[in-house]
């Protein structure tokens, strides 16, 4: 069953489709969670996700602008937090925010992706993600809402100059945003 509310337009094939407009992460139901393998096993951890979306016509000119906070990363284990936030590796203290700002978005038979630039650690480094797009149920008085789930694969020297044997080089990343009309 396809939902179409206010701002949202189904696509061909059923997919959805944000009106022109300026739409807003809701930070309390937005994140980016990672999982990087480390000595054969996974390890996993979540960052909070702000930023903002500005749909425009045509719609491939669209930008999207994520921000996560470096020093809030979350693995469940307070050693590996403090690892990943200090010097060695995200190094929160003097880069605070990882960024990602997309340069084009475009529609494609298998569905939407969007080319950007990531930037960590002062860095850019190009990137090019997957886009799944769900329109949520809009709760009682809460107007249209929709979550952009976007999946990449980032190179773990991206994050940390040193060298660590057991460090898998790719690291998954998936950002689940949900927006909603920035009024």
């Amino acid at each position: 069953m396809t939902t179409t509310t206010s701002g949202i337009q189904p696509r061909p094939g059923g997919q959805p489709r944000l009106a022109a407009g300026s739409w807003r992460l809701d930070p309390a139901r937005s994140h980016a969670s990672f999982t990087a393998w480390f000595a054969g096993r996974p390890e996993r951890g979540r960052l909070p996700l702000t930023g903002g979306v500005l749909i425009t016509e045509p719609i491939e000119d669209s930008t999207a602008r994520l921000a996560a906070k470096a020093n809030a990363v979350s693995t469940g284990s307070t050693v590996l937090d403090r690892l990943l936030t200090g010097p060695d590796f995200l190094d929160a203290g003097s880069f605070p925010e990882v960024t990602f700002r997309s340069e084009r978005l475009a529609w494609v038979p298998a569905g939407w992706r969007a080319v950007g630039r990531l930037l960590v650690k002062g860095t850019e480094h190009e990137l090019a993600c997957q886009l799944d797009l769900q329109v949520g149920d809009p709760q009682a008085g809460d107007g249209p809402r929709i979550v952009i789930t976007t999946s990449w694969v980032i190179d773990s020297r991206w994050v940390t100059s040193h060298w660590i044997p057991a460090l898998s080089r790719r690291i998954v990343m998936t950002c689940s945003s949900s927006l909603e009309p920035d009024m």
